[in-house]
């Protein structure tokens, strides 16, 4: 959960003040960890969420395999920049699997 800057702020002034920080962890009920954290923070704004930066576009990868479809997996991989196990993944949450038969 991420707490709005203004009461991070409301908090830690109150500590600064002369409150006690137990007295602040029960008003403001957040966690005495947290509460620390702030207090010893130069910068309250939140930290950015876990979002990662996804190195492969979904249309493009689905695209590619269209216009290639014979490739290997390494060779795709090396066509994006990623790792063949990247490749592999995202191309299972596309539902495109490649079965091969035996001649």
């Amino acid at each position: 959960m991420t707490y709005s800057i203004d009461l991070r702020e409301k908090v830690v002034a109150f500590v600064a003040d002369g409150g006690s920080k137990s007295e602040a962890v029960r008003i403001f009920k957040v966690s005495r960890d947290t509460l620390y954290r702030w207090i010893n923070s130069k910068d309250l704004r939140p930290k950015p969420s876990g979002l990662r930066n996804r190195k492969i576009d979904k249309a493009a990868l689905k695209k590619h395999v269209e216009d290639h479809p014979d490739m290997f997996l390494h060779e795709r991989a090396e066509a994006f920049g990623v790792h063949p196990s990247s490749i592999s993944r995202a191309l299972k949450t596309l539902g495109i699997v490649k079965k091969r038969t035996r001649v």
